[in-house]
């Protein structure tokens, strides 16, 4: 994290030649909360912006919006890395390693492979290994805060799973563009008939003609203004339920709203649209058995430990409820043995799910690394999904739950900048 004490150091210090000219390395730009956004952080975001613009013919608006944008979204970022330090949430070398090695794989491509692509990008094979340990650290952050924020009732599971049904397997989906006019917290009307104008004079530019993501960049306060507004490919029923009710039955290209919400006016753009896919998930029943490192327990020793206890239960000289029971420390399972039930691969992070795609019934894995600590993992079985009552239940909450979570994240965003101090340091 860039706190005072190092952005002094950057910010104020000047390097000096032979003749004595002054030289700026960098400075500082926005003094956030306790923390600070530094020049050259804001620079470097500009550029990528500007590279990924260039490599997919995008246009893009002027250097000033873009700069807006990229000062906004460094804040937001500075914010969720101050909380993280407040709560104590660290990502340890292993655990980062293991993720971009996860990360290649995903892109099967060896790690030698990612760091000649990077090189070949021109990124710092360092500073790309710091930009993933900031992305986890802040997805932690906000698991922690927004999904306590989450709550799902049964009714909407319910009328979730009546739809499910009525459109059977095969749903079509969508790739929105989202452009959103937001204004604040606690708006007056007076905010709200601005916001209003500003949203009819986008559909108005855009009705003309005008390139979305362009006015995206340049116009939105939505999470996702530097991509384009591009929301990517989301199932109807994964999408905010205002969303899904506006574009139900739109053709590709077309324009919805101004759609008013509590966070502002949202404009949509049917970007592309692809059809009916039947979803087939096959399902995993494991047991595991995790040991976290710890200042007194060693990467390298709860390694061993879970070495030994795999020796054993090969041997038949334990029993692993036992051992999970007594060892495991993951609450949700311990108490039962380790087991995790039925679930979709998918729902585990990468090097668990790799680590079960090798196993077959009754076997056992070496240890894993995973973000949460070392894994001993048993599969017990695996099943297609045959759709039966509950899978449709957990189906329906996970889509809730990930449109609500999508929600709420983003008034969490804007509730924390809005109490945050900010403020622009002149050049």
């Amino acid at each position: 994290m860039k706190f005072i004490i190092r952005a002094l150091m950057l910010g104020a210090l000047l390097s000096f030649n032979s003749v004595a000219q002054e030289v700026l390395l960098d400075r500082v730009a926005v003094i956030v909360d306790q923390g600070v956004v530094l020049e050259s952080e804001i620079d470097a975001l500009v550029q990528e912006v500007k590279r990924n613009a260039e490599a997919n013919n995008q246009q893009l608006p002027s250097d000033r919006a873009l700069r807006t944008q990229a000062i906004e979204r460094l804040i937001t970022k500075n914010l969720q890395l101050q909380m993280a330090e407040r709560m104590g949430i660290r990502i340890s070398d292993p655990q980062l390693e293991q993720t971009i090695s996860n990360i290649a794989a995903n892109q099967n491509a060896s790690m030698e492979q990612l760091r000649a692509q990077l090189a070949a990008e021109g990124i710092a094979y360092e500073d790309y290994r710091e930009d993933i340990r900031e992305e986890i650290i802040m997805g932690e952050v906000r698991r922690a805060n927004v999904r306590r924020r989450v709550y799902i009732t049964p009714q909407e599971i319910d009328t979730l799973i009546d739809l499910m049904e009525q459109q059977g397997a095969e749903q079509a989906e969508y790739r929105l563009g989202h452009i959103l006019i937001g204004f604040p917290a606690e708006p007056t009307d007076e905010d709200i008939q601005a916001a209003r104008e500003r949203a009819d004079k986008v559909i108005a530019l855009l009705e003309s003609g005008s390139d979305f993501a362009k006015i995206a960049i340049a116009s939105s306060s939505g999470n996702e203004a530097l991509e384009g507004g591009d929301m990517g490919w989301m199932n109807i029923n994964a999408m905010p339920t205002l969303f899904a009710e506006a574009i139900q039955s739109k053709d590709k290209d077309a324009l919805v709203g101004p759609i008013r919400s509590g966070a502002g006016f949202h404009i949509l753009k049917v970007l592309d649209t692809r059809g009916i896919e039947k979803i087939t998930v096959e399902e995993v029943n494991s047991r595991h058995i995790l040991v976290k490192p710890s200042i007194i327990l060693s990467d390298e020793k709860a390694e061993a430990m879970l070495v030994r206890f795999k020796k054993e239960l090969q041997n038949e000289e334990a029993d692993f409820a036992e051992l999970a029971k007594k060892h495991s420390e993951d609450p949700g399972s311990a108490l039962r043995g380790g087991e995790l039930g039925w679930s979709d691969p998918n729902n585990y992070v990468p090097a668990f799910k790799d680590a079960l795609a090798k196993l077959q019934p009754g076997e056992f894995s070496d240890p894993v690394r995973s973000v949460h600590g070392w894994h001993l993992i048993q599969l017990i079985d695996r099943r297609v999904d045959d759709a039966t009552d509950k899978r449709k239940e957990e189906k329906a909450y996970q889509l809730i739950f990930n449109r609500k979570f999508a929600e709420e994240t983003e008034n969490w965003l804007r509730e924390m900048r809005d109490a945050a101090y900010v403020e622009v340091v002149d050049s």
